[in-house]
């Protein structure tokens, strides 16, 4: 009988233990469930980040990347319908350390403002729901499907009577006129581009003409400039990384003193990266080859009328958006095959860095070695020619820098949007 009680009290008393670990795991874990981190997100992109700030509201939107558990880069390029493609790329960290997303939204010239801002909301929105399912909001979600996404989808084979051309015409003129000056300047042009997964073909027809007058005392400065321009290319892609085309065009310039000028040039392109990652980094290496012909409107420093020849150049282009920056970069060098003597060297390069927090510093420069002035006037230039910019002027060089410094500072959690005034 004693043994019987011992054992029914050793019970109780085991049974009491499991009903008290039990409870203490249950209240460990809903302790741990509500101290999951809340979703902090920071934004960088060329696109309204007020708007999403306003209409994404179950997020906390940070100015810092170091403040976020999500980071969300939006990437943008140019697409063949001459609208953009936008890449959303979504990382975690944190408690939410592993989880990545990416989504594409394209646009088109169809599309307003409002509807490209609207529609990338939406693609947010679709982005972040792994990271909420992974929150305490997961039990909060509400799933609907519209009507349309109920509906069976067919593929159906659009008849474009295009066939994937996007064609823009364009024009300005601009009167400005003083009781010393009257100067009357207008522009006209024709852009075609054709684009698909192998073949790019562009063409660029362009019509310009400015003529200025300077009134003093009893004295009349003039200055006319015309330009006409027609440029088309076809580009093939070999493949991830290869690429090849041929370029041709013509020209007349009065202030390059060209009556008229014809090319034709081949290239080929190798890009380090495959080109699906054109949107965050790219370098590549394009060489071109190709022969022109001039016809000069004055008979130029080395004393000819008319001259062709064959020149050829090496590119090597950098372009790199990361969380630390942007980078764009360019190295060009040229000369005619023919007279080496006779190059140019071109080095463009801009950054933007981020320091840290709220600062961000950008540089920017242009520097160019110019050994290849053919086209040049031979008569002298007079001193309307420099102040107006009629002719082109000889020179050896040119240099461009420029530096900014921005620093934004307060509240890194402030998501009120208020437009008042």
């Amino acid at each position: 009988m004693e043994k019987n009680i011992v054992r029914e009290h050793t019970l109780a008393i085991i049974r009491k233990w499991i009903f008290f670990l039990a409870l203490l795991c249950s209240v460990v874990g809903v302790s741990q469930e509500e101290s999951k981190a809340a979703l902090k997100l920071f934004v960088d992109c060329n696109c309204d980040q007020s708007y999403i700030q306003q209409d994404i509201n179950f997020v906390d939107h940070v100015r810092d990347q170091a403040l976020a558990n999500i980071k969300l880069f939006i990437y943008d390029i140019a697409n063949g319908s001459g609208g953009r493609t936008y890449t959303l790329d979504f990382k975690g960290s944190g408690d939410y350390e592993g989880i990545i997303n990416e989504r594409i939204f394209d646009t088109n010239t169809n599309l307003s403002p409002d509807d490209v801002r609207k529609g990338l909301v939406e693609k947010v929105r679709s982005g972040l729901l792994k990271y909420v399912m992974e929150s305490n909001l997961a039990d909060k979600v509400v799933y609907k499907i519209s009507d349309e996404g109920l509906a069976e989808r067919q593929d159906i084979d659009f008849d474009d009577p295009w066939n994937n051309w996007l064609f823009e015409i364009y024009g300005e003129a601009r009167l400005d006129k003083e009781s010393s000056k009257k100067e009357f300047e207008y522009e006209l042009g024709l852009k075609s581009d054709r684009v698909s997964e192998k073949w790019r073909i562009r063409s660029d027809f362009q019509m310009n003409q400015s003529n200025s007058r300077f009134f003093r005392e009893d004295e009349t400065f003039t200055s006319d400039r015309v330009l006409y321009s027609g440029e088309g290319s076809v580009v093939r892609s070999l493949s991830d990384h290869w690429s090849t085309g041929i370029f041709t065009g013509a020209l007349h310039d009065t202030f390059k003193n060209l009556d008229f000028r014809y090319f034709v040039s081949t290239a080929v392109e190798y890009n380090i990266f495959p080109y699906n990652e054109v949107l965050r980094r790219e370098i590549t290496f394009a060489y071109k080859i190709g022969y022109f012909h001039n016809d000069y409107i004055e008979p130029t420093l080395f004393f000819q009328s008319q001259e062709g020849m064959f020149n050829h150049s090496l590119e090597v282009q950098l372009r790199f958006r990361q969380p630390w920056g942007n980078l764009d970069s360019r190295l060009r060098g040229s000369s005619f095959l023919n007279d080496f003597s006779k190059n140019s060297l071109q080095l463009y390069s801009s950054i933007s860095v981020r320091v840290f927090k709220g600062l961000a510093v950008r540089f920017s420069g242009n520097f160019e070695i110019v050994h290849d002035q053919i086209n040049l006037s031979g008569g002298s230039a007079s001193i309307e020619d420099v102040l107006l910019r009629q002719k082109q002027i000889a020179t050896d060089f040119e240099l461009n820098l420029s530096i900014g410094l921005s620093y934004t500072f307060g509240s890194a959690f402030n998501t009120i949007i208020n437009t008042r005034l």
